[in-house]
């Protein structure tokens, strides 16, 4: 045992001296020689006690952060996880991994349409840019995951006084978003763009955004949610899992419904799963009769908040347009295709001045006839509180006649 004991603090200690010397202008190559030839492989957990032990002894974590994407670069490929803990599916970094899979797709895409632009498959014209304006209104929907993993994971890290991969990724995770948010602001001013132009966007941002997406999926995945894993609770996961669906997910939902086996969170479990009734000014509804009531309703309902986040949906055997949990939390804006978007801020621009307080359009779909309702939604005061979507299949209702009297089941 003492022999291991030595062996890890061994290792932390010469980790602690590459990272020193890669701060100070060591190449990765250099720094990957020397790592091989001290040891093999470097624990996950060695790798986030070597960072602590440097701030802890007075290097700043800014330094840390400017440097962080070499020292992941130094480290690929020598980072031992076998001692990873699994997950089932369903468990909060089951989604998190799920969600960097979906956000790999996206930043592939772009990466496959630099290779044909380079090439001279594909012009700088309005094809290119509208499949970049895709692109990065997909990218944007990666707030939801940093915004779980800042606010729920990294509280729950900081209570076992593990600080330092949070203040570096948290830092890293805004280099991300400023990256995207600059890709997306260029891409709203410009219509068309010359090959040197727009060569010029991929080199300094387009590009840039990959790189910096991709590192921060190689940081969650070989030593954010291993840690995790071993310092977390089961009940500290399931406030996570339960306070998870509020923020939203990425791209993608949870596969599946995921409980701890444990008895400790039984209270928990009760809060979250509909026994603290929902007091409302004419009544109140447990959380299974609330769901259950929403989901009877032959509509299709969807709230967008005050700010524009889709907020909840029902989601009835027979939706007329599918949701998945992958839009909760999402500006409704980029929900819709770019050629739409213009009458969606309408409505709520219109809404929101109190201008109007419904739009209505109704449409031909294969068999259905359908009706979509918008309506503002304001408290007592009258001020904005969101917007409900109502959809619903009104073919069956322009064919009713005369009247019915008489109890009649109708066929299912």
């Amino acid at each position: 045992m003492s022999e291991m004991i030595n062996n890890s603090s061994r290792r932390i200690n010469e980790l602690k001296k590459l990272i020193l010397d890669l701060n100070k202008g060591l190449s990765i190559d250099e720094t990957r020689q020397k790592l091989s030839g001290l040891m093999a492989s470097v624990p996950y957990n060695e790798v986030v006690q070597a960072e602590e032990e440097l701030i802890k002894e007075g290097l700043p974590p800014e330094e840390i952060l400017q440097h962080c994407d070499l020292h992941s670069q130094a480290l690929k490929g020598s980072i031992d996880l076998t001692g990873a803990k699994k997950v089932p599916e369903g468990h909060p970094v089951h989604t998190f991994i799920l969600e960097n899979k979906a956000i790999s797709g996206v930043t592939d895409h772009l990466k496959h349409l630099y290779y044909k632009f380079t090439n001279g498959r594909v012009s700088p014209g309005n094809e290119i840019i509208y499949e970049l304006r895709t692109i990065f209104n997909q990218l944007m929907d990666i707030e939801k995951h940093y915004l779980r993993k800042e606010n729920l994971l990294f509280s729950c890290l900081e209570r076992h006084d593990i600080t330092g991969p949070p203040v570096v990724m948290w830092g890293k995770d805004n280099e991300v978003r400023s990256f995207i948010k600059s890709a997306t602001e260029i891409l709203k001013e410009i219509k068309d763009a010359s090959r040197e132009e727009m060569d010029g966007y991929f080199e300094l941002v387009f590009n840039p955004a990959i790189k910096a997406v991709y590192e921060m999926i190689f940081k969650e995945e070989n030593i954010l949610f291993p840690i995790s894993l071993d310092a977390l609770t089961e009940e500290e996961w399931f406030e996570i899992y339960n306070q998870s669906d509020e923020i939203g997910y990425c791209l993608v939902s949870p596969s599946k419904e995921w409980k701890p086996e444990i008895d400790s969170v039984i209270n928990i479990n009760n809060k979250f799963n509909g026994q603290d009734r929902i007091h409302l000014s004419t009544g109140s509804f447990s959380q299974d009769e609330l769901e259950g009531i929403f989901n009877s309703l032959p509509y299709d309902l969807t709230f967008v908040d005050k700010d524009d986040n889709v907020r909840f949906f029902s989601h009835g055997d027979d939706r007329i347009f599918q949701r998945n949990k992958a839009i909760l939390g999402r500006k409704v804006q980029y929900c819709h295709p770019p050629q739409s978007v213009h009458i969606v801020e309408k409505i709520l621009n219109d809404f929101k001045s109190g201008v109007q307080d419904s739009a209505k359009f109704w449409i031909n779909m294969r068999d259905k006839y359908v009706y979509i309702a918008y309506y503002a939604v304001r408290n007592n005061k009258g001020e904005y509180l969101g917007t409900l979507e109502v959809t619903q299949d009104i073919a069956p209702l322009q064919k009713i006649e005369g009247e019915r009297r008489l109890l009649t089941y109708d066929k299912c």
